[in-house]
Formats: structure tokens, C-alpha cells, sequence
């Protein structure tokens, strides 16, 4: 089969991961950040209809303090429903981000090649894992492990090959910039040595 259908690259004995590939705790810290923006908006955003209840309680009063209290109750309820969000959704997309890398790395190192193959099964995996921890009867985390298995072998397949060919078009602009830095190189050494050269004569 050629190497267009299924891209892969071996990795060498020197370096744990091909160039290129994400390190695990930069994914992880990226995914934690990821998860807090995204939870805190979700529910700052769920908290607009609670706000506008709370507008219609203030507009049926007209005493100043009543209004004060049902206005500082209301801030203090978003914060820390924002706040809670924040901090779970981070947590759950970090655990998720981590497990991801870290089980596409074990299987780079352990097979010797980075493939496709690698971000099918880390995708599936994880995916798997975090459906059999889901609440619920077992029948329904049997049905979420497999509806997991599936759709992150599905999700994870176009992605794996499109960051694979991304790797390659960065690994390929790499050797060319060596290569021009040692061609200059050695026309600098070149110069140098007929300097001293004239010098000695």
C-alpha cells in the first residue's frame, strides 16, 4: 500500500515522539483552560432566564433594600454557578485530554510507529472509558461504551490522518532549513579558510 493511503512515520530510538506531535501536558493544560471557558459559558448563558425572574421580582417590589438583597443573592448564585461550571468542565475536559495523549503516546512508543492507527485506538479508548463512567444501569454504560468506542474511532480517524500530514509538511520544512543553514555554514568555512589562507602568504 503507499505511503498516501496510510501515512505513518517510525519513530526513532533517540526520541520518545515524532516531531510535531503534542506534548501531553501542554494538551493537557490547553484541554483544562478549554473546559473552564466552555462550562462557565454554558452556564452564564443558562443563567439568563434566572436573571430575567429575578428582574420581574425587583420590579414587584418597591423597597430599595428588598431589591438590594434579591440583586446580591442573584450575583452570588451566577458566581458560583459559573464558577462550578468552570471548574468541572475543566476537569472533565483535562481527564479527557490526558487520557487521550497520554494513550496515543503509550501506543506510539509501544508499536514503533506513528500512525493513524495510534489516534483510532487512543480515541476509542478514551472515549470507552468515559462512557462506562457515566451514570446510569449497566445496560445503559454498555450502550454508552459502545456508542463511544465507535464514534471516537470514527471522529478521531479523519483527524489522526489530517494532523499526520500536517507532521509531515512540518518535518519536511524542517530538513530543508538544515539543510540551508549547513550549505551557508560550510560557505562560511570555505570564506574563512581562504582568508587565513592569504594571511599565511
Amino acid at each position: 500500500m503507499e505511503a498516501v493511503d496510510n501515512p505513518e512515520e517510525t519513530i526513532p530510538g533517540n526520541s520518545s515522539r515524532l516531531a510535531g506531535n503534542p506534548n501531553w501536558g501542554t494538551a493537557t493544560v490547553v484541554g483544562i483552560f478549554a473546559g473552564m471557558l466552555y462550562g462557565g459559558s454554558k452556564e452564564a448563558s443558562a443563567s439568563v432566564s434566572k436573571d430575567a425572574e429575578v428582574m420581574l421580582k425587583m420590579g414587584s417590589t418597591q423597597d430599595k433594600r428588598e431589591q438590594h438583597r434579591l440583586m446580591r443573592d442573584a450575583m452570588e448564585k451566577r458566581f458560583t454557578r459559573v464558577t462550578r461550571g468552570s471548574l468541572i468542565g475543566g476537569m472533565r475536559l483535562g481527564m479527557f485530554t490526558a487520557s487521550y495523549f497520554s494513550l496515543q503516546n503509550f501506543l506510539a512508543e509501544t508499536r514503533g510507529v506513528h500512525d493513524v492507527f495510534n489516534f483510532v485506538g487512543a480515541g476509542s479508548a478514551t472515549a470507552a472509558v468515559f462512557g462506562l463512567i457515566m451514570p446510569g444501569s449497566l445496560a445503559w454504560r454498555a450502550r454508552n461504551v459502545m456508542l463511544g468506542s465507535v464514534l471516537g474511532a470514527t471522529v478521531c480517524f479523519p483527524l489522526g490522518w489530517l494532523q499526520l500530514k500536517l507532521m509531515e509538511k512540518a518535518n519536511e520544512g524542517n530538513k530543508q532549513d538544515t539543510s540551508h543553514i549547513g550549505e551557508v555554514t560550510s560557505g562560511v568555512g570555505a570564506a574563512i579558510e581562504r582568508l587565513e589562507q592569504q594571511l599565511r602568504k
